[in-house]
């Protein structure tokens, strides 16, 4: 969602923003896959319906701060289950990432 997102953002520092946000949740993906793998699992790719920004940004930007909050919903959801020191490190530290994006993105909302 974010990398196309940024694609299609006429306005540059939301645009950048939300390419360096697309970056992060890649890394994120890659790290949980890897804790996945490590434990003889397989990762899953499913994806869900992807909404992408349309012509009002601002709807967009709170489009995507559901999302961030969605998700930091369900790490900390996995969280409170989960029992591996590691795996509960890892969430902890992308729920930190996705609050910092959503706050980011916050901050452009209000400078429109």
């Amino acid at each position: 969602m974010y990398t196309y997102n940024s694609f299609v953002i006429e306005d540059c520092d939301i645009s950048r923003l939300t390419e360096a946000i697309a970056v992060d949740e890649m890394r994120h993906m890659w790290w949980l896959a890897d804790l996945i793998t490590k434990r003889g699992g397989r990762p899953s790719m499913e994806l869900g319906e992807v909404e992408y920004v349309g012509e009002d940004i601002k709807e967009g930007l709170e489009r995507q701060i559901e999302k961030e909050t969605e998700g930091i919903e369900e790490y900390e959801r996995q969280i409170e289950i989960i029992d591996d020191d590691e795996v509960v490190g890892v969430l902890r530290h992308i729920v930190d990432e996705e609050k910092r994006h959503r706050k980011e993105f916050r901050e452009r909302i209000a400078r429109l």
